[in-house]
């Protein structure tokens, strides 16, 4: 049976060697569509031999999902106790977490769902330590929380290299890009913007190299190679993250400015000690962008005590999904005062886009 192992190894040493230009731009995508193509066929072999890829099975709840994900005795179930009262099985030893346990955390009357999986090792993309099962549970998630041990901060590049190996990318926007195959003609390229590091002969021989040799391409933002070879496979999740440095109260003052600026961290703490933790559960909150939404029934005063929480960007019909199943069908419109509505009491439609604090009445049929 084949193994692309050894060939997508060979490469990554080329690549190494190799320095970026715009002489070698084009040898660099080149190779890079190569490397996704074999870890596709790998994958699609490994599928094949019964290796699960499928993630651990946890039931969404909640206004939104955060996963705790980093390597063993990081202290993510400490820091998921903190978070949410949960009693998740802590010990000083790996894989004390050998299941999802999930936990609630409440804060500005949003319900966060926390999820603790087990810790990843070097090579879970390719299935290593159940990591193929850890890295999919992050495809229903809305933010991944990486946890780093402070006294082994190296161990961060790692996890991002295993997240980009599965197909996760962390912190980033889908790349504005149309790629419609045709049946004749060629490749046709479009652009609105500039893109420097992608000239028209890259794009040509990536999508030749994944067997599309026919389709009008249009690109409407600044992407490089790796991010068109993310757009013609169409299978990456966009995801937020957050790093957050634990253990903090095993370092000196000096050790910790150094480690923090090593790692580039978001927050450090000490789930232990219960240091930032507060901080932690109003940065989840403000990186998730959630807004209040406050419900009022036709002839009464609005609730103003608790307000229901969704995405910023939601509209009226995002809204009715989340009150019933049937009020998308059922709905006639909506009554909208607040921040996004033109005046008090405005008649909208379902297409309409909510802001903060806003307040909605429902009409339905």
């Amino acid at each position: 049976m084949v193994d692309y192992s050894d060939r997508i190894k060979e490469l990554e040493a080329e690549m190494a060697k190799m320095q970026y230009n715009k002489r070698t731009q084009h040898h660099f995508g080149l190779i890079k569509a190569k490397i996704a193509q074999l870890r596709e066929k790998q994958e699609k072999r490994s599928s094949g031999t019964g290796v699960s890829g499928g993630g651990y099975e946890v039931k969404r709840t909640g206004d939104a999902t955060v996963l705790l994900l980093g390597y063993p005795s990081a202290g993510k179930s400490t820091l998921l106790n903190v978070l949410t009262n949960q009693e998740s099985e802590v010990g000083a030893y790996a894989f004390t977490t050998l299941n999802v346990v999930p936990g609630m955390m409440k804060y500005k009357h949003a319900k966060i769902q926390v999820l603790d999986v087990p810790g990843i090792v070097a090579g879970a993309a390719s299935g290593r330590g159940r990591g193929k099962e850890v890295l999919a549970s992050m495809r229903s998630a809305d933010m991944a929380l990486i946890v780093v041990d402070a006294t082994w901060p190296e161990e961060l590049g790692s996890i991002l290299k295993e997240a980009f190996d599965a197909k996760f990318r962390l912190n980033k926007k889908a790349p504005d890009v149309r790629i419609r195959r045709t049946h004749k003609d060629g490749i046709r390229i479009g652009r609105t913007v500039a893109t420097p590091d992608l000239n028209n002969e890259t794009v040509v021989d990536i999508l030749k190299e994944f067997r599309i040799n026919n389709a009008d391409v249009t690109i409407r933002s600044v992407i490089d190679a790796d991010d068109f070879i993310d757009c013609v496979e169409a299978n990456r999740k966009y995801l937020l993250a957050l790093i957050v440095l634990n253990k903090i109260d095993l370092l000196t003052e000096a050790q910790l400015r150094a480690v923090r600026a090593q790692v580039n961290a978001d927050l450090c703490i000490s789930a232990k000690e219960k240091i930032g933790i507060e901080e932690v559960k109003e940065a989840i909150f403000q990186k998730l962008d959630l807004i209040r939404v406050y419900l009022k029934e036709p002839t009464k005063p609005a609730d103003m005590d608790v307000p229901l929480i969704i995405f910023r960007n939601a509209t009226i019909r995002d809204l009715a999904r989340k009150l019933h199943k049937d009020f998308e069908k059922k709905f006639k419109f909506a009554r909208v005062w607040g921040p996004s509505a033109k005046f008090p009491g405005q008649r909208l439609m379902l297409q309409h886009t909510l802001q903060d604090t806003d307040v909605v009445e429902m009409h339905l049929w």
